[in-house]
């Protein structure tokens, strides 16, 4: 009998424990919205690749008995009407903690309203558009600015070039990359000869170079949205000639974004870029990164900038919820990614704005070059160690 009841005792004592086990367990949702069909699918990808690769080399980095849960939707491509149907499901019946993910701009604008609303933070990890986030208090960025790379560009520019042209893609991203670069290349004594936006959509490039050609500028100021769009840009201007006419092709980086840039031929060679990362950058943070990713998805592919977004927005949620402990409060949250500096980005150092939420970056001068027979995208010059968005900065002091 004696023994019976040590039996029973010890098995109340293993239960309890289990409980406990139990009831302090936390999982943290996380709902992840990327492109995984149409056009844009290309660009998913690198942010699907950059999460996957965080959650498998550090998943397990969380406070004991804390764990996450990625909730995945498709927004297929730039539309609003989905990102917002999807945003709303991960809200109300997923009950996610965080929001995160968006290659477009137009998708990230449309859900703030409802982060707001439902006091859910969410982080972007490549959406660009600056404009975005001022009346969102619950929205930051890993990500970037255009802002911050086409003004320092347009800046650089106006002291080797007179006159340019620029052609950006016709959605929020490209209006704010053409109104940077146009003033950092005025302010120096630049002279813009013209400006053209091109749909987003199924872009045919060549009727909009063929007439930036006819005009002759000394330069053109590209921007698109990165994928294949960029290797069609690129197309257009290596098949009507101009780099044999002797016109120069700059942008931000987005128009040779390292995952397509063996595909785009030596046409892009010499294309100079400001951006604030490049998978050839010798930063040891760097090298680590691009060994894991070419480890994990194959040597011959490189990991572009929509993928170190997706791996530091994952980096910096993930510091979020250690810090409260995997216990998540929305405000709490917020005032932690104000806070957030990494040491250990692929990009090199960065930080959040606490003002605006908005990341400070590095950025370098990068030019396209070979190394070891490849294109690369080589940074020549840093720039900046730490630029804030110049709009905003702007805006203050009107």
């Amino acid at each position: 009998m004696m023994k019976k009841n040590k039996f029973i005792q010890l098995g109340l004592v293993v239960l309890s424990g289990l409980m406990m086990t139990i009831a302090s367990a936390q999982t943290v949702k996380i709902g992840f919205m990327g492109t995984y069909s149409g056009p844009g699918a290309a660009q998913g990808d690198q942010l699907d690749k950059g999460v996957k690769l965080f959650i498998k080399l550090n998943g397990d980095k969380l406070p004991p008995g804390v764990k996450v849960e990625i909730i995945t939707r498709d927004d297929t491509g730039p539309n609003p009407d989905v990102a917002k149907r999807v945003a709303q499901e991960l809200i109300v019946r997923e009950k996610v903690n965080y929001l995160t993910g968006f290659v477009w701009s137009p998708n990230m604008a449309a859900i703030g309203p409802l982060t707001t609303e439902a006091k859910v933070p969410y982080v972007s990890m490549n959406a660009a558009a600056a404009r975005v986030m001022i009346n969102a208090p619950y929205m930051a960025r890993t990500s970037f600015t255009l802002w911050q790379s086409a003004y320092p560009l347009g800046q650089w520019a106006a002291k080797k070039y007179k006159k340019a042209y620029t052609a950006v893609s016709d959605f929020a991203p490209g209006h704010e990359a053409e109104e940077g670069f146009i003033k950092g290349f005025k302010e120096g004594g630049g002279e813009i000869l013209g400006s053209v936006r091109i749909p987003v959509a199924n872009p045919d490039f060549t009727p909009f170079i063929q007439k930036i050609k006819d005009v002759k500028p000394d330069v053109i100021f590209g921007f698109n949205p990165a994928g294949k769009a960029a290797t069609g840009m690129m197309k257009a201007y290596s098949d009507l000639g101009l780099a044999k006419a002797g016109i120069k092709f700059i942008g931000t980086g987005d128009i040779v974004t390292d995952e397509e840039l063996q595909g785009m031929g030596d046409v892009a060679l010499g294309v100079t870029t400001v951006h604030h990362y490049s998978a050839n950058s010798n930063r040891a943070s760097n090298r680590a990164f691009v060994a894991a990713y070419k480890k994990e998805f194959g040597e011959n592919l490189e990991p572009g900038f929509m993928a170190v977004g997706a791996w530091d927005a994952m980096e910096a949620i993930f510091y979020t919820i250690r810090e409260q402990n995997g216990k998540i409060d929305p405000d709490k949250t917020m005032e932690l990614l104000k806070k957030y500096k990494s040491t250990t980005s692929p990009r090199g150092e960065f930080s959040i704005d606490p003002e605006t939420r908005d990341v400070i970056n590095p950025e370098y001068l990068r030019e396209v070059r070979k190394v070891n027979g490849k294109l690369a995208n080589v940074e020549i010059e840093t720039l900046s160690t730490g630029i804030k968005d110049p709009m905003k900065e702007f805006d203050k002091k009107k």
